[in-house]
C-alpha cells in the first residue's frame, strides 16, 4: 500500500467534506458557491476602482494596485469556506483519480459549483453596478479597456492563459495547505495570485463578475460587449482552467504522489 502525504490526507478530507455537504444538505453547499462569487465580486469591484484612480496618477501603476487587491479575493475565498468552481476543478480531478468519489458525481459537484459561481457573479455584478464608484464611468477608463481587451483575445490565447491562471490559483491552494502561520498563508496566496493577476491571465469564475459589472455600467460605451465575446471567452477560460487545475496540477500531482517511495508531498 502507498504511503500517503499529509498534504493528500488534507485535499482527500477536503473531498469528504464537499461530497457530504453537496449530498446531505445541497442548498447550503449551493450558497457556498454563490458566496464564492460574493468575495471574488467586491474583490474584482476593488481591484479595478483603485487601478482607476491608481491611472490617473501614473501610468502603469494601476494594473500593479490591481493585480494586489484581486488577490485578496482568494484569501476571503479560502477563509470563509466558499465553493470556488477552479479550485475545485483540482479536487474533484483528484477524488477520482484516488477512487474517492465517482466519476459522475465529481462532475455534478464541479458543474454545480461552477453554475452557481455564475449565480453569484451575476447578483453580485448587478448589486455593485448601483454603487458609487461604478457611477458614470468613463469610456477610456481602465475598466472598460481591461474588459474590451479580454473580449478581444484570441482562442487559443484565452485558452493558454487559462491554463497558467488555475494552475497558479491552484498553486496558491495547495501551498496554504501546507503552511501553519496565517500570515504566512496571507502572503504565500497574494503573491502567488498576484502573478496570474498582473499578467492578465484568464480566469472563468473571476470573469462572472467582471463581465456582470461590465454590462450593467457600460451603457453601449464597449463595442465588443456582445453575447458571442462573452461565452467565446467563458467557454474556452473554462477549457484552459480545466487543463491548468484540474489536469496539470490535480491530475499531475496526484500521481506523483501515488508512489511507493518517501518523496511525496
Amino acid at each position: 500500500m502507498n504511503p500517503v502525504s499529509p498534504l493528500f490526507e488534507k485535499i482527500d478530507s477536503s473531498i469528504e467534506k464537499k461530497v457530504d455537504l453537496f449530498q446531505n444538505d445541497f442548498a447550503r453547499y449551493c450558497l457556498r458557491a454563490v458566496f464564492a462569487c460574493l468575495f471574488l465580486g467586491l474583490g474584482t469591484a476593488v481591484a479595478f476602482y483603485i487601478a482607476m484612480n491608481g491611472e490617473a496618477i501614473a501610468p502603469g501603476l494601476g494594473k500593479m494596485l490591481y493585480a494586489f487587491m484581486f488577490s485578496w479575493s482568494l484569501v476571503m475565498i479560502l477563509y470563509m469556506n466558499a465553493e470556488l468552481g477552479t479550485s475545485n476543478m483540482l479536487y474533484m480531478t483528484v477524488g477520482v483519480f484516488r477512487k474517492k468519489i465517482s466519476a459522475s458525481l465529481a462532475l455534478k459537484i464541479l458543474f454545480t459549483c461552477i453554475f452557481f459561481n455564475l449565480i453569484g457573479g451575476v447578483i453580485v455584478g448587478f448589486l455593485v453596478a448601483q454603487t458609487g464608484p461604478f457611477q458614470h464611468l468613463a469610456s477610456d477608463s481602465y475598466f472598460f479597456h481591461s474588459i474590451s481587451s479580454k473580449l478581444g483575445k484570441e482562442t487559443i490565447q484565452i485558452i493558454v492563459e487559462g491554463i497558467f491562471a488555475n494552475i497558479v490559483v491552484n498553486t496558491a491552494v495547495l501551498i496554504s495547505m501546507r503552511m501553519k502561520d496565517d500570515a504566512g498563508k496571507l502572503g504565500a496566496i497574494i503573491f502567488i495570485i498576484f502573478i496570474f493577476a498582473y499578467l492578465g491571465y484568464e480566469h472563468v469564475i473571476a470573469n462572472f463578475p467582471a463581465f456582470s459589472l461590465a454590462i450593467f455600467t457600460s451603457g453601449g460605451v464597449l463595442e465588443n460587449l456582445s453575447v458571442v465575446n462573452v461565452l467565446h471567452n467563458l467557454i474556452f477560460a473554462l477549457i484552459g482552467n480545466y487543463i491548468g487545475g484540474g489536469l496539470v496540477m490535480g491530475l499531475g500531482f496526484a500521481w506523483l504522489n501515488k508512489s511507493k517511495t518517501n518523496y511525496l508531498d
